[in-house]
Parts: C-alpha cells; sequence; structure tokens
C-alpha cells in the first residue's frame, strides 16, 4: 500500500484558528494514517516537502453545483444530447477538482452513471454526492417546458433538460418520484419550494410544493437514510420547508431573522451561493439568458450578503456552494471574494470544509486533517487565511491536489 509523507508544510486544520507549523501528515493507501508535531518514522513512505512556506489544508467542498447544467442558459440543454451533455460535464468536472475541490454536492441532474465514472476514474473529477432529477411542480422551477408544449418530451437521450429535472405533483407522486431518485442511487433529494431565477415562468415569490408534498418527500427520504434539500428563497418558502422536515435550505437569499431563527432551531443549514448572481449579472446575458431572468437575478442579487449578516447573527451553519451555470464554473472559487466582504478568511474556509463535511454527513472524514480521514488534500503556496486570493487563478496557486490517496496534481516531486 502506497504511502506518502508530507513534511516541511504549516498545516491548516480548520479545526483551528490559524496554520500551525512543525506537523507531519502520514498518508497510507486512501486515509490519512498519522497527523503529529513530531517527526514521523514511515521509511518505505515516499516523502512530499513543502519547502517551509506552502499550506497543507484539506480539500475543498463546494455543496451547490451542477455539473449537467453545461449551460448558461438551460433552456440550451434543449438541443444537446445526453453523450455531449457528458463530454461537456466532464470538463466542468476537470475544472473543479482543478480549483482545489475534492467534494462536490451535485444539487440537480448528475446521476450514478456519471458518478461511477468519476469514482473509477473514467473521468477526472471531485468526489460527486448526487441528488439525481431535481423535483418540483407543474408550472415551476423544475417544469422544463415551454408554454407551448403541453407534454414533456418523452425521454431524456437527445434533450438534456428532460433528463436533470422531474416534475410531480401531489403527496403520491412526490413520493414515487423520491423513491425513483433513491432506487437510482440519489445521495440525497432536490425539491422545489419557490420560483427560480433561470426558471422563465414562475415568479419568484411563488410557494411551489405544498405542505403534504414537502412532508412526503422529507419522509421517503428519512425512511432510506437520506435527507432532502430546498430551493428556497423567501422567509414564507424557507419557513414551509423547514417545518415539513427539509435539512438544508439553498440560497436563502431573501431570508429574514425569524425563517433564520427557525433553520437554527430545526439543526438545518443554509447552503448560500453569491458568485452566480454576480457572475450571471455581469456576464449571463452574452450566453443567452434573457432579460426577464436577469431582472429577477437583480431580486436576488439585493439580498445576498445581507442573507450571511442574518444567518451569522442567527448562529445558523452556512456551507459554501456557487450554483454557477455552464462557462461561468470559472467563477467557482470566487465565492471566497465575495463571502470576504461579509466573514473572515477562516469563517469562510470552515463553510468549505468542516461544515461541507457536516452537510454531507461525512464529519470527520472531509474537510479535515486527522487520523482516519480520507485522503483529500491540497498545498497552497502561502497562507489562505491571510490571502483568500490564493485559491483564484483556477488552481495555480495549488502545487498539489490530493483525492483518495491519489494525485490528480503533483509539481511538489
Amino acid at each position: 500500500m502506497s504511502q506518502f509523507l508530507f513534511r516541511n508544510f504549516t498545516l491548516l486544520d480548520p479545526r483551528w484558528d490559524e496554520p500551525r507549523g512543525g506537523y507531519e501528515v502520514l498518508v497510507e493507501g486512501e486515509t490519512i494514517r498519522e497527523v503529529s508535531n513530531k517527526p514521523i518514522k514511515a521509511k518505505t513512505a515516499t516523502v512530499i516537502d513543502g519547502g517551509g512556506k506552502r499550506t497543507l489544508m484539506p480539500g475543498l467542498i463546494d455543496c451547490h453545483v451542477h455539473v449537467f447544467l453545461t449551460e448558461v442558459n438551460i433552456r440550451h440543454l434543449e438541443a444537446i444530447p445526453l453523450t455531449l451533455l457528458t463530454a461537456k460535464s466532464a470538463e466542468l468536472m476537470r475544472g473543479m477538482i482543478d480549483r482545489g475541490f475534492t467534494s462536490v454536492r451535485d444539487t440537480g441532474g448528475a446521476d450514478w452513471g456519471i458518478k461511477t465514472a468519476v469514482d473509477s476514474g473514467l473521468i477526472a473529477g471531485p468526489r460527486l454526492f448526487i441528488s439525481g432529477k431535481a423535483i418540483g411542480p407543474t408550472g415551476g422551477h423544475s417544469d422544463s417546458r415551454r408554454r407551448t408544449d403541453y407534454q414533456p418530451a418523452s425521454c431524456g437521450c437527445c434533450n438534456a433538460m428532460v433528463y436533470v429535472m422531474a416534475v410531480a405533483d401531489g403527496a403520491d407522486e412526490v413520493r414515487k418520484c423520491v423513491r425513483e431518485q433513491m432506487r437510482q442511487g440519489a445521495d440525497q433529494i432536490k425539491i422545489m419550494c419557490s420560483g427560480g431565477v433561470a426558471s422563465p415562468y414562475d415568479p419568484l415569490d411563488s410557494l411551489q410544493f405544498s405542505e403534504a408534498e414537502i412532508a412526503a418527500a422529507t419522509d421517503e427520504a428519512k425512511a432510506f437514510g437520506r435527507y432532502v434539500l430546498a430551493h428556497a428563497y423567501t422567509p414564507e418558502a424557507i419557513t414551509r420547508a423547514m417545518n415539513n422536515g427539509v435539512r438544508t435550505i439553498e440560497h436563502g437569499n431573501l431570508i429574514d431573522d425569524k425563517s433564520a431563527r427557525l433553520i437554527k432551531s430545526k439543526g438545518g443549514y443554509m447552503i448560500a451561493n453569491l458568485v452566480t448572481y454576480f457572475s450571471m449579472k455581469e456576464r449571463a446575458a452574452q450566453f443567452g439568458m434573457t432579460a426577464d431572468m436577469l431582472a429577477k437575478n437583480d431580486i436576488v442579487l439585493e439580498g445576498a450578503l445581507r442573507s450571511l449578516e442574518i444567518c451569522k447573527k442567527a448562529g445558523v451553519k452556512v456551507g459554501y456552494g456557487t450554483d454557477l451555470l455552464g462557462a461561468l464554473q470559472v467563477d467557482q472559487s470566487l465565492e471566497f471574494i465575495h463571502r470576504a466582504k461579509v466573514l473572515k478568511p477562516i469563517e469562510i474556509i470552515r463553510q468549505a470544509t468542516t461544515i461541507g463535511a457536516e452537510i454531507l454527513r461525512m464529519e470527520g472524514k472531509l474537510g479535515t486533517v486527522q487520523s482516519g480521514a480520507f485522503a483529500d488534500l491540497i498545498a497552497v503556496d502561502g497562507n489562505p487565511v491571510k490571502k483568500l486570493e490564493l485559491f483564484l487563478d483556477q488552481g495555480k496557486h495549488l502545487p498539489m491536489i490530493m483525492k483518495a490517496g491519489k494525485f490528480h496534481k503533483n509539481a511538489l516531486k
């Protein structure tokens, strides 16, 4: 079994406030065998020397991505066959792991096939935690039909929109659809509780799934050992979701103090996504996003930073998420910079590591550097607690990226 000994780094375990010198880390196989502030004896291990100025830390976790939403205007997916979609998603996933994201939670679209391709090494990419199809009601955020379409397309072989989203109405249909996603290997279930930016026909403040439908989804997920995440922008949608068993709120830009306190009282999480709204405002029009969509984007953008302040005040744990579409996914690491307008760097790093691990229900296995954790590690050319910009430039400042004890990148040989 291969061994790698990391020495001459400063070590940043996000449970600490600052990186600490004098530590060594021994990786054996897929996991971390030992972390010590004394020299580790491992005669057969390959030594990886940090040169004294680099930081060793856990791989990053993005809790809201869409590897199959390869177009900024998702309507363009109507003309894309599944074969081309897969090829495009492979490029997007390689970009994610190049930027140091060794785990991502796909919140609608990715299936067991693409997850298996990554796990088996056929495609380079981060660990995928998949939701299967995002589920919503007729006329809601996941209804991919145009107003001229009265019947859904028969399959997703030549229309990728059908492949990434599902429509269900009534508690019984929701139960069946949730069960189907879990049969297909979903790690968690995604439902729609409010309107969205990228869907042209539903107002942002629309309340979508009913309480009975949400409860059906959460009941089935719990019975299968899974959980439900809810697309929800407004206090009303957040409240409806949390009161009916949802575990994580996605976006939450228009949250208020009362709904934030509710999330806290229920032990839930919010996964904020700031960068996607800034990037869409700047560049989405050139990729075909319509004026109506961009108008809704302006509304949620206004509340983006404020939502972080409200959650911090209420003590709500917030995960790192980006929700970027297609070509905009190159901005994934800019989320650090936008959050820094409100939060301290170490707080944001924890959101992208230890809190992300909690959301994935992988505490002690991901987002940390400790014995028994997966060997998902990145080296940074400097101290990211002092300079978050080290996460930018598409991984330029990350000379080493390891996932499950294997190097995706290693310039420290």
